[in-house]
């Protein structure tokens, strides 16, 4: 038994369990031990009515304060945000900032109500059947602390998600696991059998044929957000000024005025070019389909955006598309999205 504990001025982040465990006929009580008290309950209230409910977890210290991180989908919509901890105390937080593509939300609390701190592990050494477990929400606050097990059941999965209220406009690039996640689990950790965090839960694909898919974001790419977030600094995404349909989007597209050449099978469809935009000054219009941006062929909206915000604004794409019979290409140089 050992333990890690790095110090920075005023701050304190556990990185390393204090507990090696393995799984044995008792199961990872130990591993769950290790990170129990530090996962809360995360609600979000309009007018001190309950909207929705997720889960959190305490993942560090920094002087005064203490950091909780969930994801943006369960607090997006709040106006006030409250967190009960396991000896059933309730805390008002503080949304400290978050960011709707990562699905990653910050909050802030006093360090005197943090019961225990998670410690952050690595994703990266996990592999195909390693054990994991979450602890969660499900459902509703009576079945706070739920913990169920599983194993990883692959990586890097790219996933698509609704962001805008678009049907699969934006990719996740997660990990996919077996162990049981509901609605309430949202936010909450996804652990090692020692405790380590190695991801945050974010999103189930549910259909009535479909068990056992629950999805996490690498822990790896959530700190990064969450330092991004808790610094201040901008998460800066390239804006290229047009709205886009999928190819599949028939009845939209007729709406639009749009008429598809059936000789593409694969692409998105310029249905809006914005007036003094980066597309604007490129020469791309209406009913244009892209097919290819960069070295990246797109089939979808969630594809192109997912390529699309690779590059950062000031940078020049190729972008391939389709236009009255013919494939052309034009180089257009990305600018902020304020």
């Amino acid at each position: 038994m050992y333990g890690v504990i790095y110090f920075f001025p005023n701050t304190i982040v556990k990185t390393i369990s204090e507990n090696k465990v393995s799984v044995t006929d008792e199961g990872i009580s130990e591993g769950v031990g290790n990170v129990y008290d530090a996962v809360v309950v995360v609600e979000s209230l309009v007018r001190n009515t309950t909207i929705s409910i997720g889960t959190g977890f305490v993942y560090k210290i920094d002087g005064d304060d203490a950091y909780v991180m969930t994801n943006h989908h369960v607090i997006e919509d709040a106006e006030s945000i409250q967190l009960t901890f396991t000896n059933d105390e309730i805390i008002t937080a503080e949304l400290v900032g978050s960011d709707e593509y990562a699905d990653i939300a910050i909050l802030k609390i006093d360090k005197n109500d943090v019961i225990q701190v998670a410690n952050i592990g690595s994703s990266v050494d996990m592999e195909i059947g390693d054990t994991v477990f979450t602890i969660g929400t499900p459902l509703s606050k009576n079945y706070a602390g739920t913990v169920t097990r599983g194993i990883i059941s692959g990586k890097n999965r790219m996933v698509s998600v609704s962001v805008s209220g678009y049907s699969s406009d934006w990719i996740m690039n997660v990990m996919q696991t077996d162990a049981a996640i509901n609605p309430g689990n949202s936010g909450g950790p996804l652990c090692n059998v020692n405790g380590d965090v190695i991801g945050i839960n974010s999103l189930k694909i549910v259909e009535d044929e479909i068990e056992g898919l629950g999805f996490s974001i690498p822990i790896e790419d959530a700190i990064e957000i969450a330092n991004h977030i808790e610094s201040g600094t901008e998460i800066i995404r390239p804006y290229l000024g047009i709205s886009m349909l999928d190819l599949s989007a028939s009845y939209d597209l007729m709406l639009a005025g749009i008429r598809v050449d059936g000789n593409v099978d694969d692409g998105v469809v310029v249905y809006e070019v914005e007036n003094n935009s980066p597309a604007a000054d490129s020469g791309l219009e209406i009913g244009d389909i892209i097919t290819e941006i960069g070295d990246s062929k797109v089939s979808n909206i969630a594809e192109f955006r997912y390529n699309l915000y690779k590059y950062e604004p000031g940078e020049t794409v190729t972008i391939k598309f389709y236009r009255d019979g013919e494939y052309d290409t034009v180089k257009v140089e990305l600018e902020k999205n304020e």
